[in-house]
């Protein structure tokens, strides 16, 4: 089996080398050897995740070309990242990037805040909002008023219901996309939805190819089938996706699955272009690769006149290379476990067919209120309002954050739910600890990279609004000094 998953060329790396913003000098402080400041500069990309872990770095002969330095001092750097643990290497197979042993990557997403917490401590954790009402009393009445038939019946539907799978592949034309109830099959929410996916398509030991940074909970899931992630480092910003880097990752590294997150991409906030989008599903096409396009923050866009680009499934039009998921846990509620899948009638087909070593199916009534509301317009309502109070709360955190920590770098994002944010320089696994005793939640870097990658990060969810996201940062710029100060240990 290869150490390496991926790799970097010179040229890349001297790029990215050169775009790291110079660190100011400490007076009287001597300047560190040409060696020490690229093994620091290589080891700052790994844990930023830019480069990703399990990466294979050029020879030493090429990178000293590209930077125009010597082989001695590229041939130290290496022996200096090889002896901090950041590079492995084997004769034949050539260096490639690690994490040192004792710095685990935080595994689990944050356990849910306890009910007697509520009232002091700001829970930053989980970037999902509050049901909105009337509308998810009114989606339960109107399931309850149309579930007698059902009862009836044994209640399985592997599936879906037949109406709310054909309400789906509806609304799926009506993008633009021409869809048959048979190409959608209903999951116990987004989750349910990959986790069938992979079981499908990705069994132990098999490449999966995912963004870096990524969705914390599905690389969790990945994590626990055993497959081989492998990271595609995001571009700076919101600038999303490097296509010539997936170009090369998925025809070097030939993984089974890739999953993407184009629509407000959770946790940077990105929004792929056509362009992206189009080439992306190129790429995976060549490869071999399904691309399974995640797009539960679709519908959150935070800006009325933003166009939205088409779904990345209008430019998979045979459906041979893209699965598409959806959900409505973030666009309405997360308690509404309702997921699905839209793919090629015989992709839907085995996955139905799997399902009776699964889950068997979905909650019949959580269907039924969701087809009501999608029935009824009251999704369209009550997603209205989901943006309103996401914009709002989105604008209140970002002026907060400003105010209270203007060395954090981040760009705000046009949709979604997340906040992408440069901890000035402080460790975001310690900002997360210590936030927990100064009374906020939140969830480090690291939680959204693969080995221990963004260890300068956190993410910051559209969750509070008003005087509480006020006091969110106050109490996140409390946490940063502490930290600062190194008054952060156990």
């Amino acid at each position: 089996m290869a150490q390496w998953t991926s790799a970097v060329g010179a040229t890349q790396l001297a790029r990215l080398i050169a775009s790291q913003q110079p660190r100011a000098a400490v007076p009287g402080a001597r300047k560190p050897p040409a060696y020490r400041g690229l093994a620091d500069g290589i080891r700052l990309l790994v844990l930023e995740g830019r480069v990703p872990v399990a990466a294979r770095l050029p020879a030493e002969r090429e990178l000293a070309t590209a930077l125009s330095l010597s082989r001695t001092t590229v041939a130290a750097a290496y022996e200096a990242l090889r002896s901090e643990g950041f590079l492995e290497s084997r004769r034949g197979a050539g260096s490639w990037t690690s994490v040192p042993a004792g710095n685990p990557l935080p595994a689990r997403g944050l356990e849910p805040l306890p009910p007697e917490a509520l009232g002091s401590m700001i829970d930053l954790g989980c970037a999902a909002l509050p049901a909105p009402e009337p509308w998810l009393t009114k989606a339960v009445q109107g399931a309850l008023e149309e579930l007698p038939p059902y009862a009836h019946t044994h209640g399985d539907y592997p599936a879906g219901l037949p109406d709310l799978r054909r309400m789906l592949a509806d609304r799926y034309t009506a993008r633009g996309i021409p869809t048959m109830p048979e190409q959608i099959m209903v999951t116990t929410g987004a989750m349910g939805a990959i986790d069938a996916i992979c079981s499908l398509f990705a069994g132990r030991g098999e490449r999966i190819a995912v963004e870096s940074p990524s969705y914390a909970n599905i690389l969790q899931l990945m994590r626990a089938a055993d497959v081989r992630l492998v990271p595609v480092a995001m571009a700076d910003g919101l600038a999303g996706w490097d296509l010539p880097l997936w170009r090369q990752v998925l025809r070097d590294a030939a993984p089974r699955l890739a999953y993407v997150v184009a629509d407000f991409h959770n946790p940077t906030g990105a929004l792929a272009t056509e362009d992206q989008r189009r080439a992306m599903v190129e790429a995976a096409r060549s490869a071999g690769t399904v691309l399974v396009v995640d797009e539960t923050m679709a519908e959150l866009r935070l800006q009325d006149d933003l166009d939205m680009p088409r779904p990345v499934c209008s430019f998979d039009p045979a459906g041979s290379s893209v699965i598409t998921v959806g959900s409505a846990s973030k666009a309405f509620w997360a308690g509404m476990r309702i997921g699905w899948v839209r793919a090629a009638p015989d992709v839907i087909r085995s996955l139905v067919a799997a399902r009776a070593y699964a889950d068997l199916g979905t909650p019949v009534l959580e269907q039924l209120a969701v087809n009501w509301l999608m029935r009824t317009g009251g999704w369209e309502e009550a997603v209205a309002v989901r943006r309103t109070q996401a914009r709002e709360n989105r604008d209140a955190l970002v002026a907060a954050v400003r105010r209270e920590l203007p060395d954090w770098e981040f760009e705000v994002p046009l949709g979604g739910l997340t906040l992408w944010a440069r901890a000035g320089g402080l460790s975001g696994s310690r900002l997360a600890e210590v936030g927990e005793r100064v009374g906020v939640r939140v969830p480090s870097g690291p939680r959204f990279g693969v080995d221990g990658a963004f260890e300068g990060y956190v993410r910051l969810p559209f969750t509070v609004g008003g005087p509480v996201a006020e006091e969110a940062a106050a109490r996140l710029a409390a946490a940063a000094r502490l930290v600062g100060k190194g008054a952060g240990g156990s």
